[in-house]
This record gives C-alpha cells, structure tokens and sequence, in this order.
C-alpha cells in the first residue's frame, strides 16, 4: 500500500520497520469499509492537504452538514465546494496534482482519526450525472439547491485510523451558519489585521 520512499527509508534509520509493517498490515487498507462509510457519514467537517505540481502544500478546512461528504461506494466519495474568496487553491492544486488526503476528526463522541488518502478530480454541477449516484444522494444533493457551486470527487487509494490518545474531546455548541455569504461579520472580516500589513513588521 503506502509507497512513499521517505516514510520507508525513515523506518530503517530508525529501527521502525516493524512497528510500521504491523500498522500497514492491520490497520491501512485501499478502500472503505463499513464501519469507515459510516464514520464519514457523520461528520460535519474534514481537514484536507493538496500540493501543486511543484509540491508547495496547502491545507485546508471543509465543513458542512452531517454527512455533506457524500460515500458513493467503498473507493468514491464526493463533497461539495461553496462559493469561497475566489482564491481556487485547492481546486487549482488538484488541477496541477490530482492527490489528496482528507482528514476525519470525532471530537465530539468518540475521539477518533480517519485518514483517506486518494485522487481527486473536479466536477461542475451539470457534470455530476457523470456519477453513479443513488437516488438517495441524488435527492440530498437535489436539497441543497444552487448552494455548491462545484464538487470534487475522490478515488480512494488508502484509508487507516488516526489513534485517539492527542485528540481532544469537545462539546458541541448550535451555530447558525449561512453556507456561501459574503458577509464580512461572518466570514471573519479581518480577524488576523492583514489589511494593516507593513505597519507592524518589526524588520524592514
């Protein structure tokens, strides 16, 4: 499965061969399971990385409703892209270099990781009859309106457990959320003072 050449020649240097050979026998698999669909089904938000042709990485945050990312069997999932700032980095990495890794974070119930690494690809809306889509989905998806303005569609290449022992357990609070706005106040406004860049470098 894994085939990173780095994540290998570290595990020689370090003597973690067989700790790494048990994880990769027991615990990383090429598709989705059940128990794996069902976890994605649940989540309200997901973590993911892309990098560009040239490797420069970019992280990212998705969220949505229980259950936006969508499983549409053991090797596929798809979730929806909102209207954004415009920017396109992700969706422009993954024109430039199609792989992917999502990651699922519990912090509510159970405390518990999912990685799922894959291919991912770009979808309009009029594309989306491209799919084999159920018509369950295809009624969810129906529901959401004009909302997503486009999709991306994963092929899945692996998925493995991020353990428990560092991730923090957290309570849920209600929050209305208006998917897409351009509303400053919600989207943050200038939270972090960039506009004010260059009044406040302590270096010249």
């Amino acid at each position: 499965m894994s085939k990173q050449r780095g994540e290998h020649l570290l595990q020689g240097k370090y003597n973690t061969k067989k700790r790494a050979a048990s994880f990769y026998n027991n615990q990383m698999i090429d598709y989705l399971n059940s128990v794996m669909q069902d976890f994605i089904c649940k989540q309200e938000m997901v973590f993911i990385s892309t990098s560009d042709s040239d490797g420069h990485c970019d992280s990212s945050f998705r969220a949505g409703m229980e259950g936006f990312i969508r499983v549409i069997d053991e090797s596929t999932l798809l979730y929806p892209e909102y209207r954004g700032n415009g920017i396109m980095a992700s969706l422009g990495n993954i024109v430039e270099n199609p792989h992917i890794g999502l990651m699922f974070i519990d912090f509510i119930e159970d405390s518990i990781g999912l990685h799922v690494n894959g291919q991912a690809s770009i979808l309009d809306n009029e594309q989306l009859n491209t799919l084999m889509l159920s018509e369950e989905i295809l009624e969810d998806i129906e529901r959401e309106g004009d909302k997503p303005e486009r999709w991306v569609v994963i092929n899945v290449d692996e998925a493995y457990i991020h353990c428990s022992k560092h991730i923090p357990k957290f309570y849920k609070r209600e929050k209305d959320i208006e998917w897409g706005t351009d509303d400053e106040r919600q989207k943050g406004g200038d939270y972090f003072k960039v506009k004010q860049k260059g009044n406040d470098r302590p270096f010249t």
